[in-house]
């Protein structure tokens, strides 16, 4: 038995009802092979066992009180995974279905991904089981207040720097930094990011995952000698990131005909009106079937599985963990599909990669590809520090710069270890060299 088989079966072992976490951490182990032959070293300093285990991991009840003045009580969550090259830096995801299977490999993923990044940030994950839909604003409120009152005590521009994720946008991360504020009586603009621009936020932060994944996308196929002008794509999602993904692509030649959200989706031929969709979903919190209603040439479709079955060239899910399965990743390959970026973090499963290998398709994954947004937020930390503000034009640039290298580094992974290319074994090693070095040389921590 190798010393990844080892590892990942005592995890398994000890963690056998974490199925997310386990997929995260079965796709990380086993690409990583290479490096543990080259460095066996590793072993006898603990290295795997330490890289997937999560530092401390926090755990804590939120109470809060309705519009009808009953008491609610919901889970909080904060996973703090690595630090050997950062402060804790990951979003805080509010949503019914968060447990600590799913932050935990939201928190595992961090760690490669913002090591990818280039700047000096560890990985970490939090949350809660809290549904922000259908609250108002109110009991949104008082919810992030009771939320940070504990949260608080674990976080800091130096220690831990949450962001938003699904169900966090900037109404919840003001009140999350407002009762921060009150509670520390300090301004402490580095201690979250993905603020508003009156209080220490950063132009360029809402689009950055977005038109990051379509950077990295556009460098991924010039590297296969392919253009990325005047493809058909197909968009899952329609919160921050599949809007400004759809944004960037639209600006790129890319016509996006099909996007979805948790109900449903719907498909435009003559190529989705984003003006439309920003006004349902950014101005009114509506739903997405009421594009129709303006778009009458377009249809919807109840559930979100078949979004995968519209023809497309590029695939870009961006809605959320597992949505394209081993049977849709057939259905894409079967209609002419040439490449999936993920937008969304692990929206693929293990059996749908292994068809993207199978059949050659193009594959920019998530911690690779989508790292424009906490690459971002690493530069908000950065401005808050300098105690300036860059423009958007220079915090764009800088983020295409950032995406550039990550594909850079990918690539230039692969042929190292003398792998043919792919993505997967590419970010994976890129990313875990830098961490595996940093853990070295800090000891037995």
């Amino acid at each position: 038995m190798t010393y990844i088989e080892e590892v990942f079966q005592k995890l398994e072992r000890e963690n056998s009802n974490e199925k997310e976490f386990l997929q995260a951490a079965k796709e990380i182990l086993f690409s990583l092979q290479p490096v543990i032959d080259k460095h066996p070293e590793y072993q006898k300093a603990g290295l795997l066992e330490r890289f997937v285990e999560p530092e401390r991991i926090i755990t804590f009840r939120v109470p809060w009180v309705d519009d009808n003045g009953k008491v609610q009580v919901n889970k909080g969550y904060r996973v703090q995974f690595n630090s050997a090259i950062g402060p804790y830096k990951g979003g805080l995801r509010f949503h019914p279905t968060v447990n600590l299977s799913i932050l935990k490999f939201l928190g595992l993923e961090q760690i490669l991904k913002n090591s990818l990044t280039t700047l000096p940030i560890g990985g970490g994950k939090g949350g809660s089981n809290f549904d922000p839909k259908g609250k108002s604003d109110a009991e949104v409120m008082r919810f992030c207040q009771s939320f940070m009152t504990e949260l608080c005590r674990h976080i800091g521009q130096d220690v831990d720097v949450p962001a938003g994720d699904i169900g966090v946008g900037g109404r919840e991360i003001g009140y999350l930094f407002g009762q921060y504020k009150r509670l520390r009586d300090e301004f402490t603009a580095g201690v979250l990011t993905g603020k508003a621009l009156t209080y220490g936020g950063s132009l360029g932060r809402k689009e950055a995952t977005g038109y990051g994944l379509l950077f990295f996308t556009k460098e991924m196929l010039i590297h296969n000698g392919r253009s990325i002008e005047g493809n058909i794509a197909v968009v899952s999602g329609s919160g921050n990131v599949a809007i400004y993904a759809t944004e960037m692509a639209t600006q790129m030649g890319i016509k996006v005909v099909a996007m979805s959200d948790s109900n449903g989706y719907i498909y435009d031929e003559n190529g989705v009106n984003l003006d439309v969709i920003k006004d349902i979903k950014e101005v009114k919190r509506g739903r997405i079937k009421e594009y129709v209603e303006k778009v009458p040439t377009a249809k919807y479709y109840e559930g979100c599985k078949g979004i995968w079955t519209i023809k497309c060239d590029i695939a870009f899910p961006c809605a959320t963990q597992n949505e394209i399965d081993e049977e849709s990743a057939e259905i894409l390959v079967k209609n002419g599909c040439f490449a999936v970026c993920e937008g969304a973090n692990m929206p693929s499963t293990l059996e749908a990669i292994e068809v993207y290998r199978k059949n050659k398709i193009l594959f920019a994954p998530a911690k690779a590809a989508n790292a424009g947004g906490v690459a971002t937020s690493a530069l908000e930390m950065t401005q808050n520090s300098l105690r300036l503000s860059w423009s958007r034009e220079e915090v764009i640039e800088k983020l295409h710069e950032i995406m550039i290298a990550i594909h850079k580094n990918c690539a230039d992974a692969c042929a190292r270890y003398g792998i043919a290319y792919d993505l997967v074994f590419g970010a994976n090693i890129a990313g875990f060299e830098k961490v595996a070095d940093a853990m070295m040389a800090q000891g037995i921590v």
